[in-house]
């Protein structure tokens, strides 16, 4: 029997059977779905990573009190009593480190920002030095950044993100205009560029403000984060890394062999730690996924099996007419490897939608791939043709004559 003629018949089956048809399908669609969903939106955070928290660039070094991420609780408290990164290491980097091409440091608190009538009580307030614009890919759309003597006279001026400028500033030029920081009035003179959302919550409610004017305001008993530019990847960054840490050792009298009091990290560590979670939390739902797709072959199977049964007569009249028991075979792998495709096809469907509605919902990125539809498909068809191949066998070994005795 052809192919298109054994797909027909299935689809015929398929449509004859409907709520039959939904519930065997309904484990093969539940496993697609769920491998379409997580690929999706992993690829989707990967390419955020890689776009939106990795705008440091590759070869930027940062050197903190604390590393970004850590496991345990016994992790934190230690990192907590280690001493904090100063306003005084932030100056002995700027000076020592000659294979730095450029050095900033930033410090970050939340409040209120108000302007006339208008406040936000959960504004992102950060002190950055005047070349963190630069070092964090910050492009300005409307106005310029800080300047070295600005940052130098705690200049009282401010660059806002533009949830600032659209929720309290209104309409018109906002460079110019004063706002409330945490009570301490700033000029504008530039707006960032717009960075969207990130699970629901706005990557563009922040201020900026010179670091030493947020010191004044604030206080320095916070540690702050040192940014160093290194000037590329592989060994420019590694001799750089080894040059930080060497004055950073030096500066706090560490002796040979005592463990770092810092971190020094560069934004592979966090694609790194992203992409390590991320795979892990794909394989525990590929795992489920493999799960479902099993009770959906076997939901197959035993419909295929049925199928038998109901059609022993048609089998034996095939046969009667000269059909082979290739040809018999060959028909009912065709149709399971059908119902198994359709039941990929609309789990590829809703995986997707799921997905997409995830990332309306909370912002999460997402990100369809083509090669994790061809591969469901693949998958989907293999699962049908395995589990088929029982009830196919049983087909074809059918005595003709005892099918067409069999009723109707």
């Amino acid at each position: 029997m052809e192919l298109i003629e054994g797909v027909k018949l299935a689809l015929q089956s398929l449509w004859a059977n409907k709520l039959r048809s939904i519930l065997t399908l309904l484990g093969m669609v539940i496993g697609i779905a769920s491998v379409i969903t997580v690929v999706t939106l992993t690829n989707g955070a990967k390419q955020f990573v890689t776009s939106k928290i990795n705008t440091y660039g590759g070869s930027v070094v940062t050197i903190s009190k604390m590393p970004q991420t850590f496991i345990t609780l016994d992790e934190y408290l230690e990192f907590q009593k280690r001493r904090d990164i100063t306003l005084d290491d932030y100056r002995a980097v700027l000076s020592e480190c000659h294979l730095c091409l450029s050095v900033g440091a930033r410090r970050e608190s939340t409040g209120s920002v108000v302007y006339g009538h208008h406040s936000s009580t959960d504004t992102d307030i950060r002190g950055w030095t005047w070349t963190m614009p630069a070092l964090s890919n910050l492009n300005i759309d409307i106005g310029r950044s800080f300047t070295e003597v600005e940052d130098t006279h705690s200049s009282h001026v401010a660059i806002v993100g533009s949830d600032v400028v659209d929720n309290l500033l209104g309409p018109g030029d906002p460079l110019g205009k004063e706002i409330r920081v945490a009570g301490t009035p700033y000029t504008i003179i530039g707006v960032g560029e717009r960075q969207g959302k990130m699970l629901g919550q706005s990557m563009d409610n922040w201020v900026a403000v010179p670091l030493t004017a947020f010191l004044e305001q604030f206080g320095a008993h916070s540690s702050l984060d040192i940014y160093v530019d290194a000037g590329g990847g592989g060994e420019l960054i590694d001799n750089a890394m080894d040059q930080l840490r060497t004055i950073m050792r030096a500066r706090r009298h560490l002796s040979p062999g005592a463990k770092d009091t810092f971190t020094i990290d560069t934004s592979a560590t966090f694609q790194n730690l992203l992409g390590k979670i991320l795979n892990s939390f794909g394989a525990v739902v590929a795992a489920i996924a493999a799960i479902s797709l099993v009770v959906g072959g076997v939901v197959i199977m035993n419909i295929m099996l049925v199928s038998v049964t109901e059609r022993t007569r048609e089998i034996g009249v095939r046969k009667a007419l000269g059909a082979r028991r290739q040809d018999i075979l060959f028909q009912f792998l065709v149709e399971s490897a059908t119902m198994a495709l359709v039941g990929g096809i609309i789990g590829i469907i809703a995986g997707i939608v799921v997905a997409k509605t995830i990332t309306l919902i909370i912002a999460f990125p997402s990100a369809v791939e083509f090669w994790s539809i061809l591969v469901s498909l693949i998958v989907a068809a293999g699962v049908g043709l395995f589990f088929g191949v029982y009830p196919a066998y049983k087909a074809a070994q059918l005595d003709p004559i005892v099918a067409l005795r069999s009723e109707m």
